[in-house]
């Protein structure tokens, strides 16, 4: 990586993958035969793009324990602790429903009621990622969220490995099914055989689940579009260059698009991380997706100052960010956009990740300018309640209706008249 002067524009926020023409094609082919065909079109995509022949495609609750039965006392621990620490954080979220009463009798409020079902998309395959149940489950299961379905692409075997059953079995999610891509969210969206359908779809994809859930969302709600991962590290010259370069890396080695940069007003700092970079790579199992990432989408900022750096920071608006220098927490009012926020030269992004509470569901590609990670609240939706008393609506009648007729809208302004009239 070369080291780069800080400009206006960083050039590094890349626009969400809209697919190419033939994928989306293929992805509003797919949802239509799903919608129509139901459970017959969801095995037969099944069978073309895993290239299984599952005898059901619902996982057993025998499998479930199973799984659990196999699972190390050890492993069983920590996934129970992790649980644990990640519901403490999400019960810290909960919003009660309130209402006002007006001196005049009028009551106003707002009633907080989860949503009846949520359908959680768990990427699989050749990869198994019992934090991502996590991080989906929980904050529907402290929201009240009635019925939680789980799909996950299956193994050639036709299965789910058995850490991602049995942690969906110590989370309680007994509907699980092996299915994967583009049909999974069709399933998910307008039911089939054995499966009604869900009011919201959260978790990552593949570019096909992208399209699906961007394509479905109208019919139910989806929590975001998520882009390959990111890291950006606000660092001076406390830091230490072996922690800054391990934290790139344990982004690039996600994914060849993923982006890992750092920022500093430190050349020393820079010049060395560099350096790390390069003999840490040397011995990563997944060298060649981390080299792939750095090269294409890595960087090292030279700021003149921390103000620049700061604001080259606000500008990337970065999925993870990590700020290791003398005193974050001076610099934290400063930031204004990012998914999350580590502070401190011990909080590595995978504690994030995987331990310490908050959720890694988190907005990409410049979207933390205006959007949130997955919270409890994705999973309620709020009604607002009006409770008008008849004294109100004798001193402020005449006053709406007059608005109503500001709009042409007679009839609003008579269905508020009638009740004036009964009133004299």
């Amino acid at each position: 990586m070369k080291i780069t002067p800080v400009t206006d524009d960083l050039s590094l926020k890349r626009s969400i993958d809209q697919g190419t023409s033939d994928q989306r094609r293929a992805v509003e082919e797919i949802l239509h035969a799903v919608k129509t065909e139901g459970y017959d079109a969801v095995v037969r995509y099944t069978r073309q793009f895993d290239g299984v022949e599952p005898d059901s495609i619902r996982v057993t609750e025998e499998e479930l324990k199973a799984a659990h039965d196999s699972m190390s006392d050890e492993t069983r621990k920590i996934i129970q602790e992790a649980i644990a620490n990640i519901r403490a954080f999400h019960e810290r979220q909960v919003q009660q429903s309130w209402f006002s009463t007006n001196p005049d009798g009028t009551i106003l409020g707002q009633k907080v009621t989860p949503l009846d079902s949520a359908g959680v998309y768990v990427p699989g395959g050749l990869a198994a990622y019992p934090s991502s149940i996590i991080m989906n489950v929980v904050p529907a299961q402290v929201a009240g969220v009635g019925r939680i379905v789980m799909v996950s692409p299956p193994q050639k075997d036709g299965s789910l490995t058995d850490i991602v059953l049995a942690t969906a079995k110590e989370l309680g999610v007994t509907e699980v099914w092996k299915v994967g891509g583009a049909q999974a969210i069709g399933a998910l969206t307008y039911g089939m055989a054995g499966m009604e359908p869900v009011d919201k779809i959260t978790g990552p994809g593949n570019i096909f689940v992208a399209l699906a859930k961007q394509l479905v969302y109208g019919t139910v709600d989806i929590d975001m579009i998520a882009g390959p991962s990111e890291i950006a590290i606000l660092a001076d010259h406390s830091a230490k260059p072996a922690y800054v370069a391990a934290d790139m890396l344990s982004q690039a080695e996600h994914d060849p698009m993923a982006s890992a940069v750092l920022v500093t007003d430190d050349r020393a700092l820079a010049e060395a991380v560099t350096i790390e970079v390069e003999e840490q790579l040397k011995t990563l199992p997944k060298r060649d997706i981390a080299e792939a990432s750095i090269r294409d989408h890595g960087a090292v900022y030279l700021a003149e100052s921390m103000d620049q750096a700061v604001a080259a920071i606000n500008d990337l608006a970065a999925e993870h960010l990590e700020v290791q220098v003398a005193d974050p927490w001076a610099l934290l009012p400063k930031i204004r956009h990012a998914g999350a926020i580590f502070l401190g030269e011990q909080s590595s992004e995978p504690v994030g990740d995987y331990f310490a509470g908050p959720n890694h569901i988190l907005p990409t590609n410049g979207t933390a300018r205006f959007s949130s990670p997955l919270t409890v609240e994705d999973f309620t939706k709020k009604s607002s309640i009006i409770a008008y008393s008849k004294e109100a609506a004798v001193t402020n009648g005449k006053k709406i209706a007059a608005f109503a007729r500001l709009e042409e809208l007679e009839a609003h302004a008579r269905a508020v008249e009638q009740r004036l009239e009964d009133s004299e």
